[in-house]
């Protein structure tokens, strides 16, 4: 099971990519034979998307197309900012191509400073997905007062309430994607889906 993991914030220091190198070291520890490519937008490296052109240049893109096409499942985390999934997320799936990631699996994980982060999840759910035929998951994940979870190793004898219940929901939120993944592998490969003739959502 091959896993994409998107970091969504554009800071250079952001709790957004410590969740997703948390996310990242529990599927290649905890799931058998699974890999996870990790991609971070710090730094924000994407140009805007433009229909004209229909995706960000080949140089920065093609990378990106190669590890989508081999995933099975993604996993989205993007922090919230002012009520919202950052642009850079926003943006990243406009790039994507419903033969890169259609019908495929995606965890949205939304991380909070404090007790926030289900903006960025209805907002996903509502036009993540339209063209780019992604499959959200019922299930999600809101990782809130980021700064004091997530730090310590498992097991760590000093795992606070919250950090332990955040743990928990992501480890069985990740068995699920996995699980999914290995569903609409079916999907896929049932000669159904046209997206030569229904080339838009709508």
């Amino acid at each position: 099971m091959k896993f994409f993991v998107l970091s969504g914030s554009h800071r250079q220091e952001a709790q957004t990519l410590k969740v997703a190198k948390y996310v990242q070291s529990v599927l290649t520890r905890e799931h058998s034979g699974a890999e996870a490519h990790l991609y971070s937008l710090s730094g924000n490296p994407l140009p805007l998307w433009d229909e004209t052109t229909g995706g960000a240049p080949d140089a920065l893109w093609d990378p990106i197309s190669v590890e989508l096409r081999a995933a099975d499942a993604l996993v989205v985390v993007t922090p919230e900012w002012g009520g919202m999934a950052t642009p850079g997320v926003k943006n990243f799936l406009l790039n994507c191509s419903a033969d890169e990631v259609g019908h495929k699996p995606a965890l949205i994980m939304t991380v909070s400073a404090s007790r926030g982060g289900s903006y960025p999840v209805a907002e996903l759910r509502m036009s993540g997905y339209k063209n780019n035929r992604l499959s959200w998951l019922p299930e999600h994940v809101i990782v809130q007062h980021v700064e004091q979870n997530l730090n310590a190793p498992d097991g760590a004898a000093e795992l606070g309430k919250e950090d332990a219940i955040i743990r928990r929901r992501i480890r069985y939120a990740l068995r699920l994607l996995e699980e999914y993944g290995k569903a609409l592998r079916l999907v896929r490969s049932s000669g159904v889906i046209d997206h030569k003739t229904f080339k838009s959502g709508m």
